[in-house]
């Protein structure tokens, strides 16, 4: 920031009105701007400076709940190839792995029924303050709906040894018909949801003709959606492989910017495509895209050092300073 020295020599032609400190400090910080010390009636006022951002920070989630419903900015997920890369840690290594992004600020949690390492949430969750994380979870999408979508919901709930799930999401969905063929469970997320049992329903699309579809419904409130500038793994409209990696960056952005317009809550994955972006300069260029963009809430990465979550918070916050 630039600011402008007092003027010396300044002629009075009259007396001046007596200003408080505090008077001065009220009216004048927004003027002001970022000042690095201000002189009055010669005593030296520390200026305040906003508080940087951090990857770690508490951030409204959407409009949902009326504004109440908040994560931190930067989520640890389970699922890396299927869960398969958290899986192989063994168990005592993945509690401790969530013990310490925890412990480092991180309180978004993301897992899923389908993943390898959903079996071992239990015990990883159980040390921590449930009031304290943010937890999301999937249903799955693909196979044979559930015949009792509700007692699903609350067998999840049992899985995981919670009370409540604070934003659960129908998982994968690559088709455009979703509507008609998940309604009974959309229906269930309804009542769960009512009950108490989850906090926010949304969806996670694998393609772009689930997601111009999830564009337009009513029923959502959040989008976990593919995110980096470079397009990969980023929805696309191969027509049989919704896992194609050669995503349309433009196309897919319109489709997340306007969910998030209508108040929906956002959460990037892909940062590092897939795990494929071994390049040090690609995750750096997709962590500034998704924290720049102007229309994600949240991020979420696969971790399995505490090394990865270091750099992963630390590029974050490089990424917010713009």
């Amino acid at each position: 920031e630039v600011f402008m020295p007092a003027e010396n020599n300044i002629k009075e032609e009259a007396p001046s009105p007596v200003v408080t400190r505090r008077d001065f400090i009220r009216t004048s910080a927004t003027a002001a701007g970022m000042l690095g010390l201000t002189t009055l009636n010669n005593e030296i006022v520390p200026a305040v400076e906003p508080a940087a951002h951090k990857a770690t920070d508490w951030v409204q989630l959407g409009r949902l709940n009326k504004g109440k419903l908040k994560i931190t900015r930067l989520g640890m997920g389970t699922g890396s190839l299927n869960g398969r890369v958290q899986m192989e840690l063994g168990q005592p290594a993945f509690n401790k792995l969530v013990q310490y992004a925890f412990d480092r600020g991180i309180r978004y949690i993301d897992t899923a029924k389908n993943y390898l390492t959903y079996g071992m949430m239990k015990e990883a969750l159980k040390p921590l303050p449930r009031d304290k994380f943010f937890l999301l979870s999937k249903m799955p999408s693909g196979g044979t709906v559930p015949a009792d979508p509700l007692r699903t919901i609350d067998q999840y709930r049992q899985d995981l040894v919670v009370d409540y799930i604070d934003a659960l999401l129908i998982h994968c969905t690559v088709t455009a018909d979703w509507p008609e063929r998940m309604k009974r469970v959309m229906d269930a997320f309804d009542e769960a949801q009512s009950r108490g049992w989850i906090r926010a329903k949304g969806m996670s699309c694998h393609g772009l003709a689930a997601l111009r579809v999830a564009a337009i419904s009513d029923w959502l409130e959040g989008q976990l959606a593919r995110i980096n500038p470079q397009g990969h793994h980023v929805d696309g409209d191969h027509p049989t492989n919704p896992h194609d990696p050669h995503g349309k960056v433009p196309e897919a952005m319109k489709e997340v910017r306007s969910m998030h317009e209508k108040g929906r809550g956002v959460i990037a994955m892909k940062l590092v495509g897939n795990g494929d972006f071994i390049s040090a300069d690609d995750r750096e260029k997709a962590a500034r895209y998704v924290m720049n963009c102007g229309f994600v809430d949240a991020c979420v990465m696969g971790f399995k050092s505490p090394v990865e979550i270091d750099e992963g918070i630390e590029r974050v916050n490089r990424a917010l300073k713009g």
